[in-house]
């Protein structure tokens, strides 16, 4: 395993987590950066969490947010939404409504950043809740290709399916971006080569 380089050359970015509450944000959050499954979890007001990581054999610093979900804290959202750098778009596939209110989320980042198109994906938690199932895959899907974004399906229990994957994805989907994209993220903060996911 290669080493981390040292700080001052690696991109930061900052990745937003954003959903309805109970979908499993935080569950999701805390497999990626602590390797366990949390049964019971305090509904979030916002927890960050920093690591370094390598993705594509490109090191990097993951900043990522994990915001909370609940409606009375819906004042915050906007506030996170300008500063991340790319977005999961996490819904339960037990929970008909999260899954409605993706667009939402979608519509909104869109309007903070004021762009027609910003680095997301969309996350179909809980599958390993097979029976209680309410979200079809292919519905998913649909929703994913309706709003142009990459669809990936996860579960955070033990074992976890695709929660490296999801994280290391919207890295990717920033990674993609055009260069003007890119150099917006390196200036964060005034450091070179800076990008930061909320």
């Amino acid at each position: 395993m290669s080493r981390a380089p040292n700080d001052s050359n690696l991109t930061t970015y900052k990745l937003v987590v954003v959903g309805d509450g109970g979908v499993g944000k935080s569950a999701l959050t805390i497999q990626f950066f602590q390797k366990m499954f949390v049964v019971d979890y305090d509904p979030t007001i916002e927890d960050s969490y920093i690591q370094h990581t390598e993705i594509d054999g490109e090191w990097c610093i993951l900043d990522v947010l994990d915001t909370a979900g609940q409606e009375e804290f819906s004042a915050m959202r906007e506030q996170y939404m300008r500063k991340g750098d790319g977005f999961m778009l996490v819904y339960s596939v037990t929970d008909p409504a999260s899954y409605e209110n993706m667009r939402n989320f979608h519509t909104q980042i869109l309007r903070v950043k004021d762009k027609d198109a910003y680095p997301m994906i969309l996350v179909a938690n809980k599958i390993d809740l097979v029976r209680q199932r309410k979200v079809s895959e292919e519905q998913g899907r649909q929703l994913a290709a309706h709003l142009r974004l990459p669809y990936i399906e996860t579960s955070a229990k033990d074992p976890p399916v695709n929660v490296d994957l999801a994280f290391h994805d919207v890295v990717r989907v920033i990674r993609q971006q055009p260069k003007e994209f890119k150099k917006q993220l390196k200036t964060h903060k005034g450091k070179k080569r800076k990008c930061i996911i909320l």
